[in-house]
């Protein structure tokens, strides 16, 4: 008689010491087996809750032996047996460890395939081919914890919105393509021939017209897409936790979101986050850090030496501030054992990232004196090594590393540097959370290569009140109600204070170089929305895969997404994007191209 798998009665993780003497039925995946030889077989039986030790006796139950010596890994099975104890073979590595199953009932549910590669916690295979057996990569502990952190976020940040009063609003999956900063997917549509819809880069104009419905509080757990590059932190489609509120400032979208961070980090992993969070200015990052989105768990500021560097003999320096560019430093407390191998590596590599070199030298103490050593330390004469010590904030031991040009390429080799530096020399505290506002970010940059001013955040974003005055005649120096969230070196999210003045945003568009015929092209419900009373509102979104990858310890949000896309945005497990028949082109009025065509023939469709 079959066993009634369909009623068991707990997972493979749950069994204890205290269960000794029940029966119990289980099921799930052969993990590992073991053959004893004539009289015993060991299984350990695996489902999404863990780990349970199978005890098959030839003496007591042959015929359940006998199915087990057939059984190999990853096939399917249900048992029925009696908890009994292990004695003084507890295995203190496993919850379950210190009992087994004696087993006396066994049913083969489906037999497995020799796997492409082992279930298991570590594994050899490539990412690829993980990808393309990616049902089997799921079933593998270190996944199925990431996956189920991602569930336990989603639910805290759930709990904690609900609790506050958000509304769970759902907007369009189909909707308009509008300039938001990468490009969109785009669906073709049967029924307007020539028309398309763009899948969302984000809910952003949809919760705007919420507040002005007069919602008030709206989260989302939103699907985003976006045609972009991709890399280990970014995906086609990805969730955002997204939330707006009505008849609010910079000050209470802030106090929410680290409210809600902080529950969220004490749900999943128990730890207690101080809040508020500190704040930093956009500008205050860039000068000490080189980066809008620092790690602030070690230390390595950047240091302004332009002026130290004016008066060295060194023909680089000297030259990049007479063109009114900068000289900027990290000190490497300690960094003076560096090898010359390591210092030669760092170099290749940070000309790779776009650097000229890496200017550097040791401080020393040579007869009760600090002198430098080594690289360009000969250019520093007299008084000046002393005012570089100081400046630099370096003392015997350490070793200072040189950056010079335009501020933006400083910054950019530096904070590389920083970051490679910090993780070598194992200076990041584990298990150490340093989360981060930065603030007052410019409202736009001017583009060299469009020859126009364009935004930073979107186009939606409100300028301060003080700076509206300048919006045409100095917009470089207008600053955005916008703000970052930071977590460890790594942006959480983004959002801002939006326009809910129908004037100022026309502004903004005019500003940006659309008329206001393109204006409404692209945005008349927004802009029709804002002529009839929109308060004043503000959001942000956090993105969900970044979080459950820094939660989980994972290094990628592939591996807390269930099916995620390589890095060039293909599915190996279903091969998509793939082809479509003739007919349904047909239907969407599509022809494709020659080039296209050949392309497609080549892959054999």
């Amino acid at each position: 008689m079959a066993i009634a798998y369909n009623k068991r009665t707990g997972d493979c993780g749950t069994l204890r010491a205290g269960d000794v003497g029940k029966e119990v039925i289980l099921a799930g995946w052969v993990n590992n087996y073991r053959d004893h030889g004539e009289n015993l077989v060991f299984i350990d039986l695996r489902d999404r809750g863990g780990l349970t030790q199978c005890r098959f006796n030839v003496d007591t139950d042959p015929v359940a032996t006998r199915l087990a010596r057939t059984l190999r890994k990853e096939d399917v099975i249900a048992v029925r047996g009696e908890v009994i104890s292990r004695g003084d073979n507890v295995n203190p590595k496993l919850p379950t460890g210190e009992i087994e199953v004696s087993v006396h009932e066994v049913d083969l549910l489906s037999k497995s395939l020799t796997p492409p590669f082992e279930v298991a916690d570590h594994v050899e295979a490539n990412e690829d081919l993980r990808l393309k057996y990616r049902f089997l990569d799921l079933r593998r502990g270190p996944m199925q914890r990431a996956i189920m952190t991602r569930h336990k976020v989603l639910q805290a940040f759930r709990e904690f919105y609900y609790r506050e009063g958000f509304l769970e609003v759902e907007t369009p999956i189909l909707t308009k393509s509008t300039p938001e900063g990468a490009r969109d997917y785009l669906v073709p549509s049967r029924v307007f021939p020539g028309s398309f819809y763009a899948l969302p880069q984000s809910p952003q104009l949809f919760k705007q017209l919420l507040m002005i419905s007069g919602f008030d509080r709206y989260m989302q757990i939103a699907r985003c897409f976006r045609d972009e590059d991709l890399r280990a932190d970014r995906q086609p489609e990805f969730t955002q936790v997204d939330l707006e509120m009505a008849f609010v400032d910079v000050d209470n979208v802030l106090d929410v979101v680290e409210r809600s961070l902080a529950y969220v980090w004490k749900a999943v992993l128990g730890v207690e986050v101080p809040v508020p969070f500190r704040r930093m200015s956009y500008d205050d990052a860039m000068r000490d850090y080189g980066s809008d989105k620092p790690d602030l768990r070690y230390g390595m500021k950047l240091i302004d030496l332009t002026e130290v560097a004016r008066k060295s003999e060194f023909k680089v320096f000297t030259d990049t501030v007479a063109k009114g560019g900068v000289v900027k430093a990290i000190c490497l407390p300690g960094g003076a054992d560096m090898t010359r191998k390591e210092s030669d590596g760092l170099t290749t590599e940070i000309q790779g990232v776009g650097a000229g070199g890496l200017p550097l030298c040791k401080v020393v103490e040579e007869g009760g004196k600090v002198v430098l050593q080594t690289g360009i330390s000969k250019f520093f004469p007299g008084d000046t090594v002393g005012e570089l010590v100081t400046t630099a904030g370096a003392k015997p031991g350490d070793m200072i590393f040189f950056a010079a040009g335009r501020f933006a390429e400083v910054c950019k080799y530096l904070n590389w540097l920083r970051i490679t530096l910090a993780d070598r020399r194992k200076m990041i505290p584990k298990d150490h959370w340093e989360f981060l506002w930065i603030v007052d970010m410019p409202a736009f940059e001017y583009s060299e290569e469009d020859k126009k001013w364009v935004f930073m955040h979107h186009p939606f974003t409100m300028p301060h009140d003080e700076d509206l005055d300048r919006l045409e005649s100095d917009p470089g120096s207008v600053r955005a109600k916008c703000y970052d969230s930071v977590l460890n070196g790594v942006e959480l999210g983004s959002g801002s204070i939006r326009i809910h003045r129908q004037d100022v945003q026309s502004r903004i568009f005019r500003m940006l170089g659309l008329s206001d015929e393109q204006a409404m092209a692209k945005f008349s419900h927004l802009l029709n929305a804002l002529q009839y009373g929109a308060p004043p509102h503000g959001g942000l979104a956090l993105g969900l895969d970044r979080m459950a990858m820094l939660l989980s310890g994972s290094t990628s949000i592939r591996d807390v997404t269930a099916f995620p896309k390589t890095q060039k945005a293909f599915c190996p497990l279903t091969e998509c994007p793939g082809d479509v028949d003739q007919k349904q082109l047909d239907e969407l009025g599509i022809n494709l191209n020659a080039a296209t065509k050949a392309r497609r023939r080549e892959r054999g469709a």
